[in-house]
């Protein structure tokens, strides 16, 4: 039976609502001054970032249904994303949320989430289509880029300034924050634009049909018009129907150019 709710974001609320304690550190009237904080942040390697986001994601898998791998939405997956290894040298790796939200997101470490309830109402080439736009915004570093700056201005800046910019143990709070964080980034739209031609070019190069992201784009255009969809993936990915359609267009285009066949 899927979830009522994604488990993470609520054991987020609920920590934070009842441990006041916890949430004393983030108390911005310290000695140390935002600023002062935020350029500590700064020093951030790419390996502590790294050590940020594994533990997020892990904390994630553990606070929500992952399906199991004799699970038919885990072997669906695994067979779309045969393949697919890695991108820029980032190594992937993929899990189903079996819960009611429709969406899917992707983490800087190449951790890829999709939800249960999203393949639901996706075909397998649709499905496919957003993995490759997720992946496209880990290949251009936007997933990293939004994860380090909700570590600079987000309630996590005080613990990561307090140590010395190292990777520092997170509390649960803090991990249900980050958890968030990652579930709901939001992207501007010449970023999302760069996700779907990095996307496009990510499957076309990996034997895989790139009509996928029109036709996905295509459904969730036409929810949006239908029935006034509200999913968190189709707030997250589209802001305006033109620059919906605009980016159905794109796509479309560079599919006949390539001579692809529609399936």
């Amino acid at each position: 039976m899927k979830k009522n709710m994604l488990k993470a974001l609520a054991i987020a609320l609920c920590v934070a609502a009842a441990a006041p304690a916890a949430q004393a550190q983030f108390n911005l009237k310290k000695a140390i001054s935002a600023g002062a904080k935020a350029a500590k942040a700064m020093t951030l390697t790419d390996k502590q970032m790294a050590e940020y986001v594994k533990e997020s994601v892990d904390w994630m898998d553990t606070h929500n249904p992952v399906t199991p791998a004799d699970n038919p939405y885990t072997i669906r997956l695994n067979k779309l994303t045969e393949g697919l290894k890695d991108v820029n040298g980032i190594p992937l790796n993929f899990k189903v949320y079996d819960v009611i939200d429709v969406n899917a997101f992707a983490c800087a470490d190449g951790s890829v989430r999709v939800f249960s309830s999203l393949m639901d109402i996706m075909s397998d080439d649709e499905l496919l289509g957003i993995i490759g736009h997720e992946i496209g915004h880990v290949g251009l570093h936007h997933s990293k880029n939004a994860f380090k700056q909700e570590l600079l201005t987000g309630a996590l800046k005080d613990a990561v300034a307090s140590s010395g910019g190292k990777a520092a143990a997170l509390t649960e709070s803090q991990l249900g924050t980050l958890g968030e964080s990652l579930v709901s980034a939001k992207y501007s739209q010449k970023q999302e634009k760069e996700a779907d031609d990095y996307g496009y070019d990510f499957l076309k190069s990996h034997g895989k049909n790139p009509w996928g992201m029109v036709a996905a784009f295509e459904k969730f255009n036409k929810m949006e018009q239908e029935q006034g969809a509200k999913s968190s993936y189709i707030n997250k990915m589209f802001s305006s129907h033109p620059e919906t359609v605009d980016r159905i267009k794109r796509m479309t285009a560079r599919c006949e150019k390539d001579g692809i066949a529609r399936q």
